[in-house]
């Protein structure tokens, strides 16, 4: 998972994920406590899903690493969908801030420093941004399209100031040290 992705990510949660036990709990919670449908959803045995859940002394087990990451997977696509669906809805009507820290460099007239630099940046997006961000997640585009997506709000919002100067100026994005999004 990517910077942009992470950080996207994490903007839209109000709690942490639950993770190792409460995270299985969590599942057969939302499975109505059907250990048989959470083993269909993670494409295992009932069995194991008993393993980890039983109650009966020296008899409980916990999971193996890939399947931890099943996990992971199955209660991350399904916490907090309305607050995310909330959140989302707010970031693409009132737009968000970005706070990164990456390396910058330019493509500018002669006579202009193009060295590429780490540079740190809080900067207030549009809500035109945010749906693009969000369709472009939700498509499955890689970090590569998302950080183009970044480069050019950031060229035009921060870089050229909303389109008042440097009218020749295009910008590389790379090296994302992180990604924050706050949305208000």
């Amino acid at each position: 998972m990517g910077e942009i992705v992470k950080g996207l990510e994490q903007a839209l949660l109000t709690r942490p994920v639950p993770t190792r036990d409460a995270a299985v709990r969590f599942l057969l919670k939302a499975e109505k406590g059907s250990t048989k449908n959470v083993a269909a959803l993670l494409g295992i045995s009932q069995r194991t899903v008993q393993r980890w859940t039983t109650t009966r002394p020296g008899m409980r087990r916990n999971p193996s690493a890939a399947h931890a990451g099943l996990i992971d997977e199955a209660v991350r696509a399904r916490w907090q969908p309305r607050v995310r669906a909330r959140l989302q809805a707010r970031a693409e009507a009132n737009g968000f801030v970005l706070h990164t820290r990456a390396r910058f460099g330019f493509a500018a007239p002669a006579g202009s420093s193009d060295d590429p630099r780490i540079r740190l940046i809080t900067q207030y997006l549009s809500g035109e941004v945010a749906r693009e961000l969000f369709a472009a997640r939700d498509a499955g585009a890689g970090e590569q399209q998302q950080m183009v997506i970044l480069a050019r709000a950031l060229r035009h919002a921060y870089f050229r100031d909303t389109g008042l100067r440097a009218h020749g100026l295009g910008i590389a994005f790379t090296d994302i040290e992180f990604a924050d999004f706050s949305i208000a």
